[in-house]
């Protein structure tokens, strides 16, 4: 039986507990594997438990003193290019529905 590589895993522990690049590093650091970050997604039955993006800031927080910020080059993705300029995406360049004619 094969396995899977511990970057596949990563990967899909990633999109299942909508973890970001710094979440993934604060779990490493804790000595979490892919496998039990997942096993501890909360189901609909136990809203007491909390979200795994902040069970692992807690437990970081708590160990470490600190919590790790993301990377700001990920940030550069929220940059939406008018022409030559561009634009950080802001409340005021959104379409309302105020604004709409129907």
């Amino acid at each position: 039986m094969a396995t899977k590589k511990s970057s596949d895993a990563w990967k899909e522990a990633k999109i299942k507990c909508r973890l970001n690049q710094a979440d993934i590093q604060m779990a490493k650091e804790l000595g979490m594997t892919p496998k039990s970050l997942i096993k501890n997604i909360p189901s609909s039955k136990q809203q007491w438990k909390a979200p795994v993006k902040i069970w692992v800031r807690d437990l970081y927080r708590e160990k470490f003193g600190k919590v790790l910020k993301p990377n700001p080059a990920s940030s550069s993705k929220l940059m939406k290019t008018d022409g030559k300029h561009e634009k950080p995406i802001t409340s005021e360049s959104r379409i309302d529905d105020e604004d709409l004619p129907f």
